[in-house]
């Protein structure tokens, strides 16, 4: 069984000169030589002070390398740092992947990661089903209203918004069952003291989540893992169980993955 969740639309605008900085660090990573600026904007199409003003800045950014003898540019050491540290990403979400299918098979759960993206916005990262025939899929990428779900829960407990942002915010998810304002506070005020947190039908009609915060060495939350579940199929004290049970694994997973 497959569940599908809503995810954040396409964005409206269009940032020219950002596509236009992407094109220039694509075009030097592919030709294998450095090059001058009026040639990587006439091959570009890009305005020749637009293409130099981009130039610049990605050159102070070290995302690529400008030689001042020859006038020439190619990509830089940044390029390099910001790819070996999504690698690296991978290769210790790679790792979590065991953990978190073993409590899956244990619990007849679908164990998600979750990250923050932006302020408003949380994204599905990891996700490892129980092999029962009757499961929960979830597809790496979706993207969810950062208050919504469980994982949501845990990021909104932390961020100290006030009154008036909080039910700005509240206010603009889509909620699959009636849930007040009221209501959520409480429930964020009991993911605070207990360090996880519930949602009851409120993300899917039908599906229970229960997450604990996978925290950095600075104690912030740099992931959620949350264990996705039929509403019905754990209640009572065994949620409660099941709570501190996803604890005990944030916590193996934060060595892993912070």
């Amino acid at each position: 069984m497959s569940i599908n969740s809503p995810t954040g639309g396409s964005p409206s605008v269009v940032v020219k000169p950002v596509v236009n900085a992407i094109r220039i660090i694509h075009h030097l990573a592919e030709c294998g030589a450095p090059e001058r600026a009026a040639d990587i904007a006439r091959q570009l199409a890009i305005n020749p002070s637009t293409c130099f003003n981009i130039l610049r800045t990605l050159a102070a950014e070290d995302m690529i390398d400008f030689d001042s003898v020859c006038k020439t540019y190619k990509p830089g050491i940044g390029l390099a740092r910001l790819a070996s540290q999504l690698v690296g990403q991978g290769q210790r979400l790679d790792s979590a992947r065991p953990l978190m299918r073993e409590f899956a098979v244990r619990h007849q759960v679908t164990v998600t990661l979750w990250r923050k993206m932006a302020n408003d916005r949380i994204v599905l990262v990891s996700s490892e089903a129980s092999p029962s025939n009757l499961r929960i899929d979830m597809a790496i990428g979706q993207r969810l209203p950062l208050l919504m779900g469980a994982s949501g829960r845990l990021f909104a407990a932390e961020m100290g918004l006030n009154d008036g942002a909080m039910r700005t915010a509240f206010a603009q998810v889509r909620w699959a069952r009636p849930l007040a304002f009221e209501d959520y506070v409480h429930q964020l005020e009991l993911a605070r003291q207990r360090d996880w947190a519930v949602d009851d039908g409120y993300f899917s009609a039908g599906i229970m989540a229960i997450a604990a915060p996978v925290r950095d060495r600075s104690g912030q939350i740099a992931f959620t893992a949350s264990a996705v579940m039929f509403r019905g199929q754990h209640t009572g004290d065994a949620v409660d169980t099941l709570g501190t049970e996803m604890v005990a694994l944030a916590h193996k997973l934060s060595y892993l993955l912070c």
